[in-house]
């Protein structure tokens, strides 16, 4: 098994997002096109680990039943009461059995967290043969998070709870992201030794880690480069805030890749969207979906497409197009709406007081299928 395969990755998403206050259950928000689960989840497999585990709070819920459609791959285990992370992992254990080797725990509130970050936790957890390796960052506003307290060599001693913090362990700026690996066989045991002396008698994942490091076994950290990664979503605010985050990555690709981006504080494009170099996006842009862009065409200023497919040199001014198919050369407005299953020959053109029926012309090219690149830009 190499660094980059652990053994299992578990998913903890049974969290019920009451601060949300939407009937939408938080991990199926989405943010650039896909579920914050569905990021997680892509992000998981980049590391192909032998074994995918999602912890969900109903087995016939929204969050199950997402699963059995989009990632029918993932072990389902259901934390049937909310007895915390600790008791999360622990429902795990007694479900699916001993597992041997790296096992990494992440949450699927988090879509912002790269494949890359975790991938090197496992390289440090596994090169240093650590019992457990803490995935860290620095934070310019650690208030309500546990901090990473250091022994005077910079070696990590231990994390301490923010209600539990010492005035001079508050101005620690270092924060527990709650993201972990782990050696398999010892969490196996020290789950069951967890404490529920807390507030809210749960079992917390971060006391796994001192009771390790109390038995005499290694406990390692990395740090995050990118506090933004590991800061998990809980209201409407941060998924806002996420969203922003994860546009931004997404159009820095595009332009590094040679699509030229008039305005970037007013673009959005999905994680699924393909374009090709020497595209042009003008400014008020949203591409969602499946939408695909061929090199030499021009789309905007102020226009909406979705799972639609515009051909070389095309140009889409001011409209908005759905499930749509815009030929090579094609103009398309201003002002124009092209309806599911509209399909524009070669050069023709259409404005906002000429809208098309839908399957008007040939059927054009089909959108490719989805990519679930989620935040690995």
């Amino acid at each position: 098994m190499s660094a980059s395969d652990p053994a299992a990755v578990i998913i903890l998403a049974a969290g019920e997002g009451t601060r949300m206050k939407t009937r939408t259950p938080k991990v199926l928000h989405r943010v650039c096109g896909a579920t914050m689960l569905g990021h997680v989840l892509a992000t998981a497999r980049e590391l192909s680990p032998e074994r995918l585990i999602v912890v969900t709070g109903d087995a016939r819920g929204q969050v199950a039943a997402q699963l059995a459609e989009h990632a029918p791959d993932a072990t389902v285990v259901v934390q049937e009461r909310r007895g915390g992370t600790g008791h999360a992992v622990r429902t795990v254990i007694e479900s699916v059995g001993l597992i041997h080797g790296t096992i990494v725990v992440t949450y699927a509130d988090t879509p912002l967290l790269r494949a890359g970050t975790l991938a090197e936790l496992v390289r440090v957890h596994e090169s240093g043969g650590a019992a457990v390796t803490v995935l860290t960052a620095l934070v310019a506003d650690p208030a309500g998070y546990g901090r990473i307290v250091r022994d005077p060599a910079g070696g990590f001693a231990g994390i301490v709870e923010d209600s539990d913090a010492t005035p001079g362990q508050r101005a620690i700026n270092e924060i527990n992201s709650g993201v972990y690996a782990f050696d398999g066989d010892l969490l196996a045991d020290v789950v069951k030794r967890v404490p529920t002396d807390n507030v809210k008698g749960e079992e917390y994942l971060t006391d796994a880690v001192g009771l390790l490091r109390g038995d005499g076994y290694p406990v390692a950290s990395v740090r995050c480069e990118d506090p933004d990664e590991v800061l998990g979503v809980n209201d409407q605010a941060q998924l806002a805030w996420a969203r922003r985050v994860l546009n931004q990555r997404v159009l820095a690709r595009w332009m590094r890749a040679g699509v030229t981006i008039h305005d970037p504080g007013s673009t959005w494009i999905d994680v699924g969207v393909r374009l090709e170099p020497d595209t042009e996006i003008g400014p008020g842009t949203q591409l969602e979906g499946d939408t695909v862009i061929a090199a030499g065409a021009r789309i905007g200023p102020g226009c909406l497409l979705r799972d639609t497919t515009v051909a070389a040199g095309a140009t889409v001014i001011q409209s908005v197009c759905e499930s749509a198919a815009v030929g090579p050369g094609a103009s398309v407005g201003p002002f124009a709406h092209l309806v599911p299953g509209t399909t524009l020959a070669e050069g023709e053109r259409v404005a906002g007081h000429d809208r098309p029926a839908a399957g008007r012309g040939k059927p054009g090219p089909q959108a490719g299928s989805p990519r679930h690149e989620g935040a690995q830009d």
